[in-house]
């Protein structure tokens, strides 16, 4: 067991199976099978990310550097999140992006009974440690617990 302190970008707790990416998470790619296709368990549709393509990222701790993409990454995030399609927590080992960090606030603050923990500057060492599988606990003030 291993502990990341980062920065709380959208508050809460979860707890949940980790999915990793090492390169940065095209949002629209990512999701488009979701949000356009009815995919309920939010598989990863963006063939070019060779980590997550073809996993399930609704209710997982999606563990990535940082998302890429067009500017409409923010509100893929949002309409993920209100169509209860989201990961459990979003964990990037960088500093977020302006537009998914305004995704993620946007639905935490007008989202009734939704949750979507975001933490950020968890280090690249949380991205090293971190594999696909483990148990991943986040806490209100950042802390996130790796287990094996």
């Amino acid at each position: 067991m291993k502990e990341f302190k980062g920065r709380v970008i959208a508050a809460g707790t979860a707890t949940a199976e980790a999915v990793v990416s090492h390169e940065g998470l095209n949002t629209i790619a990512s999701f488009q099978k979701a949000l356009q296709f009815g995919d309920k368990t939010a598989t990863c549709g963006d063939q070019n990310n060779r980590d997550l393509y073809g996993k399930q990222m609704a209710g997982k701790a999606l563990c990535l550097p940082q998302t890429i993409g067009s500017t409409t990454g923010g509100l893929v995030l949002y309409c993920a999140c209100s169509m209860h399609r989201q990961p459990a927590c979003m964990l990037f080992s960088k500093p977020i992006d302006s537009l998914a960090a305004a995704g993620a606030i946007l639905a935490d603050v007008w989202l009734d009974g939704v949750s979507m923990p975001v933490v950020d500057c968890l280090g690249e060492e949380f991205l090293q440690y971190v594999k696909d599988g483990m148990t991943i606990s986040v806490s209100e003030d950042g802390t996130v617990t790796v287990e094996d």
